[in-house]
């Protein structure tokens, strides 16, 4: 991608990407998080609609055993069904070579592995020490590398534990350097529990780029405490041109109940189509799914930006005189 910035594209003095990629992860990270399990035909409807409003770049689902994650136990039958058009990249999940095998039975090209910063965490999430972890996902990594597929690592509690606290940079770029030689094209950076401030978004991204470069970074923010969006500002002008985010903020923060949990992608693309950053997506049909999957779910979701527009066009329709 194009990391040079148009003049007009710096705040701050500082130069913007030229444009983005979103990576949408509320099929996957969003619904798994929910209380309620969608019908196969639901989560179709609602990744069309993610399709048709641009995004080129989604998590569908997730080939963890059904015990772990029940709510995407249908991850073949939904990417059976769901639009494929050109250009469209869809990613899943993809916990051991079980899963790899899933993955590439259903036709994936992209598989992403996943660990933690934190013993912890890996242990409540996982079940595995941070060595086992990092086991696995190398067996995982090298054999997708050798299926031709592209392999995207999700680092979670970068920014903090829900068990440990704070975590240390150090920690952080330590993990990462065994993450080297993997075959990565992308590592994206979890702030779990939604507690990174900007300032600590700027010192773990320039630490990191020591070890992954700019270029194969992305970030997955979680809006707990509502500083997401200053936080993928702040990676946008250290150069961060791949941002993580989820239809209508779909999906809870399972360790800070009643809490918003992911970056809502209609707020992301506002701001950068507000920054004049490209980024493909239509913020109307993107409102359209947003609506869709707060009907499926059956709540009211935390995305402001789709919040605002509902509002608006509740307000224009009750104008209209009566048929």
């Amino acid at each position: 991608m194009d990391q040079a910035a148009h003049p007009s594209q710096r705040l701050v003095g500082c130069p913007l990407p030229a444009a983005v990629e979103v990576y949408e992860v509320g099929p996957r990270d969003g619904l798994q998080n929910e209380l309620r399990t969608l019908a196969t035909a639901d989560k179709v409807r609602l990744i069309d609609g993610l399709v048709d409003a641009g995004l080129k770049r989604i998590e569908a689902t997730s080939f963890v055993p059904p015990k772990w994650i029940p709510q995407l136990a249908d991850a073949e039958k939904v990417l059976e069904r769901v639009k494929r058009p050109p250009g469209v990249v869809f990613s899943a999940l993809v916990p051991n070579l079980k899963g790899l095998e899933r993955a590439q039975a259903a036709g994936l090209q992209e598989a992403a592995v996943f660990l933690s910063v934190t013993e912890s965490h890996s242990k409540k999430n996982l079940n595995k020490t941070v060595a086992e972890a990092l086991a696995t996902v190398r067996e995982v990594s090298d054999a997708a590398v050798k299926a031709g597929m592209r392999v995207r690592c999700y680092l979670s509690t970068v920014w903090g534990c829900p068990y440990e606290g704070a975590v240390a940079i150090d920690q952080v770029v330590a993990l990462c350097r065994q993450l080297q030689g993997l075959g990565l094209y992308q590592l994206s950076l979890g702030d779990t529990i939604g507690v990174g401030t900007p300032k600590q978004t700027e010192q773990i991204v320039t630490a990191v780029a020591e070890v992954f470069p700019i270029p194969m970074l992305a970030l997955h923010l979680h809006d707990t405490r509502g500083t997401a969006l200053a936080n993928a500002l702040v990676g946008l002008q250290l150069g961060i041109a791949t941002l993580d985010s989820s239809v209508g903020g779909l999906g809870g923060c399972p360790y800070a109940p009643g809490a918003a949990g992911n970056l809502a992608t209609e707020d992301l693309v506002y701001l950068l189509q507000g920054l004049g950053i490209a980024t493909g997506v239509s913020l109307p049909r993107l409102v359209e799914a947003g609506q869709l999957a707060q009907e499926l779910i059956g709540r009211k979701l935390s995305g402001k930006y789709l919040q605002a527009a509902i509002g608006e066009r509740e307000k224009a329709a009750s104008r209209l005189p009566p048929a």
